[in-house]
């Protein structure tokens, strides 16, 4: 199991996939990577040698923020939000949806509720007689 940038990526995947277990590395991130190291993406990340594994961890770091770095960017700027006050940062301290969705039937995760069941409907008493 190769390691990159303090994350053990599955062997048993395709390069490309691989990658994008890397937090801040997505489908089009990790095929620039393989196209700049001249790797071929189809080939299994057990089968990478040191040599490749090194020229990947190379790329990763001097060219994209990832993992920790990257967390700890968004954080900052989640926080910088909430202390302005602004729109969005107030949205975050509500933990409510940021971004314009509907919060009146979606939004259960941002909220933190959970789902409520509601049980099949009674029918209407028929008429007398």
């Amino acid at each position: 199991m190769p390691r990159i940038a303090g994350v053990d990526i599955p062997a048993k995947k395709k390069i490309t996939f691989s990658l994008r277990y890397i937090y801040g590395i997505g489908a089009k991130v990790a095929k620039d990577i393989c196209n700049e190291a001249k790797i071929d993406e189809n080939l299994r990340a057990e089968k990478l040698t040191e040599a490749q594994v090194a020229h990947i961890r190379e790329i990763i770091d001097s060219k994209f923020r990832v993992e920790g770095d990257l967390r700890r960017e968004i954080m900052g700027n989640i926080k910088l939000l909430k202390d302005l006050g602004s729109y969005k940062g107030v949205r975050h301290i509500k933990h409510l949806p940021c971004h314009g969705q509907r919060t009146h039937t979606n939004a259960r995760t941002a909220k933190g509720r959970p789902r409520i069941a509601i049980a099949g409907k009674k029918k209407a008493p028929g008429p007398i007689g």
